[in-house]
């Protein structure tokens, strides 16, 4: 964080956010940080990296709070506003915070926490005063942010960046995509989540962009600004994609003409967070002449691969290792293994996270003695560009002694006339060890599986077929669009 504040001085007088209708600039930007930065100081000379937490809306003053918490040499870490008490309680006891910076909209929120768990909450106004005091010097390895795993697989992981990480994700992707100053994108991303801070935030302060914030995610609203042309970049998770589409299908005849028209003059629309359905990207470029850029990332890693921005984007596929990034596929004995065979994917780089908050042992399994780190994705490299399978705890269903992607068969049902979504998982079994279970959503009241079975029987092999269908007016899903597949094993 603390190299973005010194590139924002490139861009003193440049536009740097705007949210709530009015802009603010990289000096303004850089002057509430260090008002942040010497208020959180009060009568120390460094926090020597003490954790603060902070629950603000998407704004000018979340980023001014974001970097001033690193500047004053403590770790930022962001909690979500949608998330339930209880989720931000395991947050702040985990990562051992004791000061919490709160909107006013989130005070009586969280009170009760404050004697429960000892806790102090301060105000966002009281840390935005005008404060010179000066600043300590801040070196690159120190620890800056801790992020928190969505937590599928067991309880959330604080996710542990240095400075120097943080500065590694960002400059991987402003190189790769070339961000420019003039650049322009839309936010409404969560903002504890690499996507949103990294991706979107970050990159577009570091090159000297403008970051519009919207605070919830509305697709009448994300057209209009589409419409009025002042976006070059947008980037956003495949269910975003998906109720665009939907928008744009509603709409009369000629308002979908400039509503095309004007997505087709976006120089980078990126698609990320989740499996990107293949019927999705093809109507999406049909509608809008873009061609989806899909990437592959992890908290712990920022972003790892990438189609290329310049050249080929192959649907279903991720791309090749961003420059710094080295990949390997491994077998179950970790032993490297060839092309167009799965395996796990491993990663090295210096974007590559420190370690999980207070878990040395997790920290320890997570990585390979020889320093990779251990993705839990399993992907095949094929024909020059990676393919993720899915995750091997929840996308990949061992059935039969059959190793079957959960994505793949996602692919092939949602090309069938009646389903309009849909998510497989694998159920415990006693003779199978699992077997394939599919969720659709449909536009229709009913839909017959049997014919369903038969028409998959024409795409896909025997053994890839769900022997157990349910029909639900929509998928359960988290904040990021991502489906929860544990949940949704329990619905069947």
């Amino acid at each position: 964080m603390i190299s973005l504040q010194g590139q924002a001085e490139i861009f003193r007088d440049r536009t740097a956010i705007v949210a709530d209708r009015a802009s603010f600039s990289y000096s303004q930007l850089l002057r509430a940080s260090k008002n942040v930065a010497a208020n959180l100081l009060n009568n120390t000379a460094n926090l020597n990296e003490a954790r603060i937490s902070f629950l603000i809306p998407p704004s000018f003053e979340y980023t001014a709070i974001l970097w001033g918490i690193g500047a004053a040499g403590g770790i930022a870490v962001p909690l979500c506003v949608l998330h339930p008490l209880p989720s931000i309680q395991y947050v702040l006891e985990d990562s051992q915070t004791k000061l919490v910076i709160a909107h006013g909209a989130y005070f009586d929120f969280l009170k009760p926490l404050e004697k429960k768990i000892g806790i102090s909450i301060v105000a966002l106004e009281s840390v935005l005063k005008e404060n010179n005091k000066d600043l300590p010097q801040i070196t690159g390895e120190r620890r800056a942010m801790i992020l928190y795993t969505s937590g599928t697989t067991s309880k959330p992981k604080g996710v542990v960046t240095t400075h120097n990480t943080i500065e590694t994700q960002i400059t991987t992707l402003t190189h790769a995509w070339e961000w420019q100053a003039d650049d322009y994108i839309l936010n409404f991303l969560p903002l504890h989540h690499v996507h949103g801070i990294i991706n979107v935030l970050s990159c577009a302060l570091w090159s000297g962009a403008c970051c519009e914030f919207m605070p919830k995610f509305d697709a009448q609203k994300v057209w209009h600004i589409i419409k009025s042309g002042r976006l070059t970049i947008f980037m956003a998770v495949p269910t975003i994609y998906y109720q665009l589409i939907l928008f744009w299908n509603k709409a009369p005849s000629e308002e979908q003409k400039i509503l095309s028209e004007a997505a087709s003059k976006l120089r980078l629309m990126v698609s990320g967070s989740a499996a990107l359905p293949v019927s999705v990207l093809e109507k999406w470029q049909e509608i809008t002449g873009q061609r989806l850029l899909e990437r592959y990332g992890m908290t712990e890693i920022g972003m790892g691969l990438s189609n290329a921005y310049r050249g080929e984007r192959r649907a279903g596929h991720v791309g090749l290792p961003f420059p710094g990034v080295e990949i390997r596929l491994v077998d179950t004995d970790n032993k490297c293994i060839v092309e167009n065979q799965p395996g796990e994917m491993q990663i090295k780089g210096a974007s590559v996270f420190k370690e999980y908050w207070r878990k040395p042992e997790a920290t320890q399994k997570a990585f390979t003695k020889d320093g990779w780190f251990k993705t839990g994705d399993i992907a095949e490299l094929n024909k020059g560009s990676y393919k993720i399978l899915g995750r091997d705890s929840v996308d990949i269903i061992k059935s039969g002694g059959y190793k079957i992607s959960a994505l793949e068969i996602e692919d092939v049902l949602r090309k069938y006339k009646d389903v309009a979504d849909c998510a497989v998982v694998g159920l415990a079994d006693e003779e199978w060890g699992e077997v394939i279970a599919a969720c659709i959503v449909s536009t229709e009241k009913e839909v017959d599986f049997k014919v369903l079975s038969k028409w998959l029987k024409t795409k896909l092999p025997a053994y890839k077929i769900p022997r157990n269908y349910i029909l639900r007016k929509e998928l359960p899903r988290n904040i990021l669009g991502k489906v929860t597949k544990n949940k949704l094993k329990k619905m069947f």
